[in-house]
């Protein structure tokens, strides 16, 4: 494993980050759950991510449970606040101080932790003002229960904004958390840029395209069952826009790139996104521990120039670049 610094700070995490969106108390039993994050650790990932609303609440849970026992200081735990939780009430979402201030207590409890090392606003709240926002994080910090702040999909002018309260009020917004492929690449042209002027890192989530840059969709077939593009619960919506034939007929042409670095497409996917420098970190996501072995594989791989142009050839112009694409996907006003 290697390791990159998180942001203009001196915290640093390993470059493959596990994260339990979709699986944890939801598609995966706990023990199975347990065993992933063991082979996490065994593989030398210590940075471990997650969210409240993920299987409202229950992923924290499991996660707790999991790491209970190791060295709380040999870890980087993250978690994230926005999503409606619990019954769903009027206050039970969004960036409201009174939501987060609840939430981490939440979060803290399920997670058996004193602190997070990383709170992250899990999409941008139009219907709270930033600056409460910002000084309920603040708060958060000064109160040791985060060590530092970072946001998820947010849009370059809503990253400028929160980084400048969060210096005035004297924390440190380091991350930013967004969707990042070889098939979707819409922070390039704003996202990126504006976080390296301002000192933010990438945490990237979904590197392998919800499962479709693994190679294991084949244009005019049928998804193999109980994969993600036939789990109407589990991703299946989100994977909707890169199943289509142009897409997955270009994704079996990367297939010889791979085989010449001596890696799987899932492998070559995840270095691909750590190829860039503003990335920190790939998320990687798992239900049976043997993927966390493979996918860790793509630590410290280094792609030669000739083969990153390679793969623009090969996937031409089925990659999404539209940086406009974040503000469009992101919630118009706060989810109830």
């Amino acid at each position: 494993m290697e390791f990159r610094y998180l942001g203009n700070s001196g915290l640093k995490i390993s470059e493959i980050t596990y994260g339990n969106w979709l699986t944890h108390g939801s598609q995966v039993e706990n023990d199975m759950a347990t065993r992933c994050v063991r082979a996490a650790l065994d593989a030398g990932i210590s940075t471990f991510d997650t969210a409240d609303v993920y299987a409202n609440t229950k992923a924290e849970s499991v996660l707790g449970e999991a790491l209970k026992g190791e060295r709380r200081e040999s870890l980087e735990i993250f978690t994230k606040v926005y999503w409606p939780t619990g019954p769903g009430g009027k206050n039970d979402t969004g960036l409201s101080r009174k939501h987060v201030m609840e939430s981490i207590n939440g979060s803290l409890t399920r997670l058996q932790t004193d602190y997070v090392d990383l709170y992250q606003a899990h999409r941008f709240d139009t219907e709270t003002p930033l600056e409460e926002t910002m000084q309920a994080f603040a708060d958060i910090v000064r109160q040791g229960k985060a060590l530092y702040i970072g946001v998820s999909e947010w849009t370059a002018d809503q990253l400028r904004a929160g980084h400048a309260l969060a210096k005035d009020l004297g924390v440190q917004l380091i991350s930013s958390q967004p969707q990042y492929s070889m098939l979707w690449r819409v922070i390039e042209d704003e996202v990126v840029p504006a976080s390296r002027e301002l000192g933010v890192s990438q945490i990237v989530w979904s590197p392998v395209a919800q499962g479709v840059l693994t190679g294991k969709y084949k244009s005019g077939q049928q998804p193999p069952a109980g994969s993600r593009a036939t789990d109407e619960k589990g991703g299946a919506n989100m994977i909707k826009r890169f199943m289509n034939d142009d897409v997955l007929t270009r994704v079996q042409g990367l297939a010889p790139v791979a085989e010449e670095l001596g890696l799987s497409m899932a492998q070559l996917a995840v270095a691909w996104v750590l190829q860039n420098d503003n990335v920190a970190a790939a998320l990687i996501g798992a239900s049976r521990p043997e993927q966390v072995q493979e996918n860790v594989k793509a630590a410290g791989v280094r792609i030669p120039a000739e083969l990153m142009a390679r793969i623009d050839e090969v996937l031409g112009d089925v990659v999404e670049r539209d940086a406009a694409k974040t503000a469009e996907t992101a919630p118009k006003g706060r989810v109830a």
